[in-house]
Order: C-alpha cells, then sequence, then structure tokens
C-alpha cells in the first residue's frame, strides 16, 4: 500500500439536522481538519480523486458533511464510493450524528430555524421523519454514532475531539458510557449492561448525595462482593470480544452501564473498565452521561 495514500484520512459526517453536524465540523476544524460543509454528492467524486492522489499536496486530513438535500439518488451512490476509497487505501469513517424527534422538535422550535426539507407544505415533524427515511441507509453503514439527546455543546465538543480528532487513524475507540435508565438507554451503545442488581449507594444517606467518582462512594461499593463479581466478568467478557471488533476494523465501541439515576453504580464500573482497558494499551474515553442531571 502507498504510504502517501494511507497517511491521508476522510471523516463523513451526516446525520439529521439539528443534531450538531455543524459544531461537529466546526470542531475538527479547529483541530486543524480541512472542513467543507454540505458538499454536494456531485462533487463528491472530484474530491475523492484529489484524496487518492498522491502527487498532490491536498491536506491529509479531511472532514465533509452530506445532508439530505441531495437527491436520493445521489446519495445512494455514496456506499459504493466509500467502499473504493477504503479499498484504495484511504481510512474513511462515516459518523453519522441522531437525535430523536422529540429533541429535534425541540430545538428547531427553540432556534426558530428553518428544517432543511420543510417546505410551505411540509411540516417540521414531516420534515424530520422523511430526513431520517432518506438517511436511514447512511446510518445503517456508519462506523460511528453519536447520540446528542443529552449533550450540550461543550459535552459535543469534547466527544468529537476524543472520539474523532485524537484518536490515531484505524485504531478502535472504546467509549464506556454510564446512564441512568429512568433518561432512556444511549442509542448509540453496542452493548448494554444493567447493573440496577447490585447495592445501591442511594439508600444510604451519607452516600445519596454524591456520586460514584466519591471516595466514599468508591469504598462502599468495592466492598460489595457481588459488584466485584459484576466488574470482573464484565472485564472477562469485553476482554475476550475486543480482538474480534478489531478484525472487522471497526474504528469505535461503546458500552453502556446502567443503573437506576447514572450516579452511582454505573459510574463506579465505567471508572473501573475504563481504568482497566486504558492500562491494556486500549484508546478509551470515560463519559457520564447523567452525572449533572
Amino acid at each position: 500500500m502507498d504510504e502517501s495514500r494511507s497517511s491521508r484520512r476522510l471523516i463523513i459526517i451526516s446525520g439529521m439536522s439539528g443534531a450538531g453536524k455543524s459544531l461537529a465540523l466546526k470542531t475538527l476544524e479547529d483541530q486543524d481538519f480541512f472542513c467543507i460543509d454540505n458538499l454536494p454528492i456531485s462533487l463528491f467524486k472530484q474530491l475523492t480523486v484529489l484524496l487518492i492522489d498522491t502527487n498532490n499536496s491536498f491536506p491529509s486530513t479531511v472532514a465533509i458533511s452530506i445532508d439530505a438535500r441531495n437527491s436520493e439518488g445521489e446519495l445512494l451512490t455514496l456506499p459504493e464510493s466509500i467502499a473504493t476509497l477504503k479499498k484504495r487505501g484511504l481510512s474513511t469513517e462515516v459518523v453519522f450524528m441522531e437525535a430523536s424527534k422529540n429533541i429535534l422538535t425541540a430545538r428547531f422550535s427553540e432556534t426558530r430555524r428553518k428544517h432543511p426539507l420543510s417546505t410551505v407544505d411540509i411540516s417540521l415533524t414531516d420534515a424530520i421523519d422523511r430526513e431520517r427515511q432518506v438517511l436511514d441507509f447512511l446510518s445503517a453503514i456508519a462506523d460511528i454514532h453519536i447520540d446528542t439527546c443529552h449533550t450540550d455543546i461543550h459535552e459535543l465538543r469534547d466527544m468529537v475531539r476524543d472520539q474523532l480528532a485524537h484518536r490515531p487513524s484505524g485504531s478502535l475507540s472504546i467509549q464506556f458510557v454510564s446512564f441512568g435508565y429512568k433518561n432512556g438507554i444511549p442509542r448509540d451503545a453496542d452493548f448494554v449492561f444493567d447493573v440496577r442488581c447490585l447495592p445501591n449507594p442511594h439508600w444510604q444517606k451519607r452516600l445519596r448525595d454524591l456520586s460514584g467518582k466519591d471516595q466514599a462512594v468508591i469504598e462502599f461499593l468495592s466492598q460489595q462482593q457481588s459488584v466485584n463479581k459484576m466488574n470482573e466478568q464484565l472485564s472477562s467478557f469485553l476482554t475476550a470480544w475486543i480482538p474480534s471488533f478489531v478484525a472487522e476494523n471497526r474504528s469505535y465501541l461503546c458500552v453502556a452501564i446502567g443503573c437506576t439515576g447514572g450516579h452511582h453504580r454505573s459510574v463506579y464500573l465505567v471508572e473501573k473498565l475504563s481504568k482497566y482497558f486504558q492500562e491494556r494499551g486500549e484508546y478509551v474515553i470515560a463519559r457520564h452521561r447523567d452525572l449533572l442531571i
């Protein structure tokens, strides 16, 4: 494989309008990516020619966003083009950004922005439904899904930097996410583990207002045999199966650990698992989705 060719990297950002595509692209631009917003599919092939050509000075890290304003016929050519790029040795990742219909509707209503597919005859909710339908195939082939339902702009910037910009090209990024079932399961999770069966520090008055990152909670949970057993078995399970994801050239794996509120048990286990796999040399991101809720 040509080394100059393999050193280039392309990130394709797609997904639902209002889910943070522009912010993600701006964040990558701040990390020295050459960025193109809302690239027409008709120009995509011209871009790929520049990226594959090893005899030019085109930037080595490129990020583009593609939205549903392209025709369906043009959009459906993307999977084949992406597959060709990967075969030619170009590191290519598809990122799909999403949020629930209720969240997207609220965001457009609050900002009073017009959805790109809405018209006089097409309502906002119908436009959202249409967009999801048109982009469904891109969601299916995406290497990374980012759910922005529970993120503010600062958290989203951190996620994009950690999962995309800072992750070494060609490596597997493992994200451990703690969450509370009362706030819903993360939409981008590959594995979901329920730890509500473990002793709950919430019922200890002195621990109730603390989190799984506080020493008093750590001491309480580390003394529970069932918690230690859960940690050991989750570590063993993931150790056994992570190589299979690497063998499939996966670039991203999201492991979600859930308890009732997302404050104690799940946070503690995410911290334990993150440290364990970091020490094994994996590229690990720890995120506590509901810790401030």
